[in-house]
């Protein structure tokens, strides 16, 4: 500001005012100059993201030259549909921006379109995890407890870019601060997959997402937030008031559907695994809250009186289950609730737990899931497919081998339809709060472009998962193209 005019202005030294800082030309000029500064400070400053991101291997890249507006055709392929047990032959695969708009006759697709010659290969939708924590997969329990989230937060970025290269496209994140993660990937800042996100996990004390140490207690109404719940982790909530409000806090930052803690759990040291967790009220306070926003809650449990309760209470989607006796699992079937089961066998691809506590409920974990898979599918339980890869660093890379475990319960086309449409019937649960209009998990017309192409036959064995890095030779994802070894 001219502090020498604007002064002798109203001291009425001179006769007319010579200083314009307040006139409206004025304005209009600085408003010119912020904006350009700022302009430049934005670009400067989302240079210096990118190739912070791109120093520590998260930055996008475009590996196939692609046309913005031009139609692609995927050609000589054979294709699992998501829904339909078979291998599909005669028909090509047209894409227009980010959806399936068509399924052609092989050869009559349009002349103008970019085709893709998938050299007689298998053809699949992009898989789906339905039990993922992009943010805690890939770090020890240990840094994921106490270290700067900042470092939690990248290495997820990294480990979202491996994600996508291993076929996963659409996650269901179970708990965790994932919100900034999403972002980032829809926005094209970091290569990754869709993210259904849950945010924190919504414990009780002494519950399944409670990890603080038991020198900790008591804890007073004055004392602060510990560190998983100041970093969005997991929200400690006890009585239908302070659930209501946790609840509500993951729906305002975006969740598309809310998790909680309804019993006992492996990872965590003080809750043994036979606990059911939260009152019934408790549990239905979340689940009108989240109707209230159109969407659903899934619960983490193991027992037969864990799930019931939850399946009274409203719960949709049932997390691991594993102990539920025949009564428990036909109850799943009569209130159409979902089963997000994962290959928990306590072997080679298991999270690592040295801790005898952990360790014993693992096994006992493991005892029950053969049973659970198979009598789940006796009694036509909806089932959909999950990891729960956990605080495992390096563990992730078994993700496409847990699926190809599944086949030792069922067909291998049953199997992938479990990661495939119906994980996307699903997600589809979440109604209004799904972040991505359109189906997904299929291939079908109108369905958004998530496609995989594989050496390898779905019908006959699913191995060829487990070794994504060789067998996996297209991935696209919303019509774009983040792999191609054709």
């Amino acid at each position: 500001m001219c502090y020498t005019c604007c002064q002798s202005a109203e001291s009425g030294a001179d006769a007319i005012n010579p200083c314009l800082c307040g006139a409206p030309e004025t304005r209009r000029a600085m408003a010119r100059i912020e904006a350009d500064i700022s302009r430049r400070e934005f670009l400067g400053g989302s240079a210096a993201v990118v190739g912070l991101f791109a120093g520590f291997g998260l930055a996008p890249t475009e590996l196939r030259a692609q046309t913005p507006g031009r139609p692609k055709l995927l050609t000589n392929l054979r294709y699992f549909d998501g829904t339909t047990l078979a291998m599909q032959t005669g028909r090509d695969i047209l894409i227009e921006g980010s959806r399936i708009t068509a399924l052609p006759a092989a050869g009559t697709g349009p002349a103008e379109a970019e085709v893709i010659d998938c050299g007689g290969r298998a053809v699949t939708p992009g898989l789906i995890d339905c039990h993922w924590h992009a943010t805690l997969v890939s770090v020890s329990q240990i840094v994921a407890l106490t270290q700067d989230i900042a470092f939690v937060h990248l290495v997820s970025g990294q480990e979202a870019g491996a994600t996508l290269m291993r076929g996963f496209t659409t996650v269901r994140d179970t708990g965790g601060p994932v919100f900034g993660l999403k972002m980032a990937v829809d926005r094209g800042v970091v290569a990754g997959p869709r993210i259904f996100p849950s945010g924190a996990m919504i414990s009780q004390t002494s519950g399944h997402g409670d990890f603080r140490l038991l020198s900790s207690l008591p804890r007073m109404d004055a004392d602060p937030a510990d560190y998983t719940e100041r970093t969005g982790v997991a929200a400690i909530a006890d009585g239908r008031d302070e659930v209501l409000r946790r609840t509500r806090e993951q729906l305002m930052r975006g969740a598309s559907q809310i998790k909680i803690m309804a019993g006992g759990g492996v990872s965590s040291l003080y809750d043994p695994l036979d606990t059911a967790q939260f009152l019934e009220e408790e549990m239905e306070a979340a689940v009108r809250a989240a109707a209230d926003w159109g969407t659903y809650v899934c619960a983490h449990v193991y027992t037969p009186e864990g799930i019931r309760r939850s399946l009274r209470a409203g719960v949709k989607s049932i997390e691991h289950g594993q102990l539920a006796d025949t009564e428990t699992i036909r109850m799943m079937r009569e209130e159409g609730a979902w089963w997000s089961i994962q290959p928990f066998l306590a072997d080679e691809d298991a999270n690592p737990r040295t801790d005898p506590i952990q360790r014993a409920k693992q096994l006992e974990v493991a005892e029950g899931t053969v049973r659970a898979f198979e009598e789940g599918r006796a009694e036509g339980v909806n089932m959909a497919f999950g990891t729960d890869i956990l605080m495992n660093p390096g563990g992730s890379s078994s993700q496409g081998r847990q699926l190809a475990k599944l086949a030792r319960f069922m067909s291998p086309l049953e199997a992938l339809r479990m990661a495939t449409g119906a994980a996307g019937d699903l997600l589809a649960l979440s109604g209004p709060r799904a972040p991505y209009d359109g189906r997904l998990g299929v291939i079908a017309e109108g369905a958004l472009a998530d496609l995989l192409v594989w050496d390898g036959d779905p019908e006959t064995d699913l191995a060829f998962l487990g070794d994504p890095d060789s067998t996996l030779r297209l991935v696209m994802k919303d019509g774009r193209v983040f792999k191609e070894t054709l």
